[in-house]
């Protein structure tokens, strides 16, 4: 069993194919049908079932999946972990971010973390927050944004996000200096199905009130977009939000909601030395 067939192996499932699988890692896709092949042999077992949507882990796959990230991230952190025991921080740093925080939050931090720790390579990931978690539990990630609670990670607080109401620009509510969350749950609304989720529906629910759902979208511009064509109204993060909304309008709630985010790892004992630095770097700054 070849190290460089575990590494195939996790691009194949985590893109899905064969072809995307080539793409990442640089190879050819005979390269990589070949390294799976003889992995298959190797193991004893069929690993991947290929659908014409792509290709699908076989109940084999998954666990060699699992198990070929845990062995390549600690084989991955040697080095690192030398080179932090002689008093240099190096190697890569795989980052899971949200994209609401990434352009506010996260990279004017690696900006100053890269001038500081110049031989730190970072690789950043954008998800929701179920998809994050995921990625910190698996290793495909060893530091993420997360929302908190986040049970059973490590976590360094970045910041609290207020809530605000987002309405079309004519709407009767967007006369009001400050919106009733009571008022803005009886119209037709917009939810968003990101992680900010939960926090949204526990402010409502603790104002007294229950959101009528129209609709349901996951990216912020959607929202925008659906609440400027008059379809609902909706609350959102004010973290990430454009500076131009056109002919929607943002407005505070008389009953405060806001998300806390921080930066996650699922252990600082075993955590890599760059997630390490980045957390102290975070804290200090």
């Amino acid at each position: 069993m070849q190290l460089s067939h575990l590494r195939v192996l996790l691009a194949v499932a985590e893109h899905g194919g064969f072809t995307a699988a080539a793409e990442r890692t640089g190879m050819s896709q005979p390269h990589v049908s070949r390294s799976i092949a003889a992995l298959e042999a190797d193991l004893g077992a069929a690993l991947l079932v290929r659908r014409r949507e792509g290709v699908a882990l076989t109940e084999a796959g998954q666990r060699a999946v699992s198990r070929a990230r845990e062995t390549i991230r600690h084989f991955d952190l040697i080095r690192p972990d030398v080179a932090a025991a002689a008093g240099q921080v190096a190697g890569p740093l795989r980052l899971a971010s949200l994209p609401s925080a990434t352009g506010t939050l996260i990279a004017p931090r690696l900006r100053t973390f890269g001038d500081r720790y110049p031989q730190v390579g970072v690789r950043l990931l954008e998800g929701y927050s179920p998809e994050i978690r995921a990625w910190l539990e698996n290793g495909a990630a060893e530091i993420g944004v997360v929302i908190l609670p986040e049970p059973g990670m490590h976590t360094v607080p970045l910041t609290a996000d207020r809530m605000v109401a987002l309405l079309p620009r004519g709407h009767a509510l967007a006369a009001t200096e400050t919106v009733a969350v009571r008022a803005l749950a009886r119209e037709p609304f917009v939810l968003t199905t990101g992680g900010c989720r939960p926090v949204i529906l526990g402010g409502v629910r603790r104002a007294g009130a229950a959101l009528d759902v129209a609709y349901e979208a996951g990216e912020l511009s959607t929202i925008i977009a659906m609440v400027d064509t008059g379809l609902g109204v909706s609350i959102v993060p004010t973290l990430g939000l454009p500076a131009d909304l056109g002919d929607v309008v943002t407005r505070p709630l008389d009953a405060p909601i806001s998300r806390h985010l921080a930066l996650a790892v699922p252990s600082l004992d075993t955590c890599a030395p760059a997630a390490r630095a980045f957390l102290e770097h975070v804290l200090v700054s």
